[in-house]
């Protein structure tokens, strides 16, 4: 797997903070809004925009651009956020989360904002989408990838099973999905609500390759992302094991957190745990 330099892996650090930072910027804006999850895949988030995709932000329609799917569209508080910092759009924008006609509404719109590659929220239709569009990038023969993150939620709606055979069925080794698997969604557990142990073996059960890492260690998401296709003539996927709220100490791991209308003191508080992260990392 490729090692990442520290230089490279502080500028990831650095700009998953922000990516956090920026959420709670859209919590305050909002007044509420899906906390958990956008925290849980913040690294995840940071790990493609500033490492991995090939994107121009000056050409967001670029023919042969990599695409990347945010299938749990409730997260988009972590796409918005690391959009905004490669430069899509004014940082301005972030402050209307919440209001009537936002061009940063409570899912994402690609007809409202630069950079997002599908209208998604609708649980499990992102990877039906994101198969079409490798199907049609592998029929112009273009180079580019397509990428999709999902959340382990939604994994109970059918049409995510439709679309990895389909997948697996056209050979779709352009394609790579990370599963941002935080253990924890709108009801509860998911092993409670609908438990689809061992994640892993079904999967490769529908013909995909698999991988299992630390979704908050930076050298595997990059790593991984690297060296795949994983195998020849099979789409991709990576089990990323992350944390619900990562970040926010006193909302880590609870399901309380999955969306969030915060008290003063409860923002007051998580603003001052990031600041104070911010200062450790000008430090190290």
């Amino acid at each position: 797997m490729n090692a990442l330099r520290p230089e490279e892996t502080a500028t990831l650090e650095a700009a998953a903070l922000r990516i956090r930072q920026d959420i709670l910027r859209m919590v305050r804006a909002g007044g509420a809004g899906h906390v958990g999850g956008a925290m849980s895949c913040a690294d995840i988030m940071a790990a493609h925009y500033f490492s991995i995709l090939r994107i121009d932000p000056a050409k967001p329609n670029w023919p042969d651009r990599d695409r990347l799917i945010l299938s749990a569209g409730h997260k988009c508080m972590a796409l918005y956020a690391a959009l905004r910092q490669r430069g899509y759009f004014d940082e301005s924008i972030l402050d209307t989360y919440g209001a009537l006609k936002s061009r940063v509404p409570g899912h994402p719109v690609m007809q409202k904002l630069p950079g997002v590659e599908a209208n998604t929220g609708a649980l499990g239709h992102g990877l039906s989408i994101a198969g079409g569009m490798a199907m049609g990038l592998k029929l112009k023969k273009s180079p580019a990838k397509v990428y999709v993150v999902m959340g382990d939620g939604e994994l109970a709606e059918g049409s995510n099973w439709e679309a990895a055979a389909a997948a697996s069925h056209h050979k779709l080794d352009n394609l790579l999905v990370f599963v941002d698997c935080n253990g924890l969604q709108l009801s509860g557990p998911t092993a409670d609500i609908m438990n689809y142990s061992p994640l892993a073996a079904k999967w490769a059960a529908f013909g995909w390759s698999v991988r299992t890492i630390d979704g908050h260690d930076f050298g595997q998401i990059v790593g991984n992302a690297r060296e795949a296709p994983f195998e020849a003539g099979k789409p991709s996927i990576v089990i990323a094991n992350t944390v619900k709220a990562k970040g926010i100490s006193f909302a880590e791991a609870k399901v309380d957190y999955h969306y969030w209308k915060p008290k003063a003191d409860e923002m007051a508080r998580a603003v001052a745990e990031l600041e104070a992260a911010a200062v450790e990392g000008l430090k190290a």
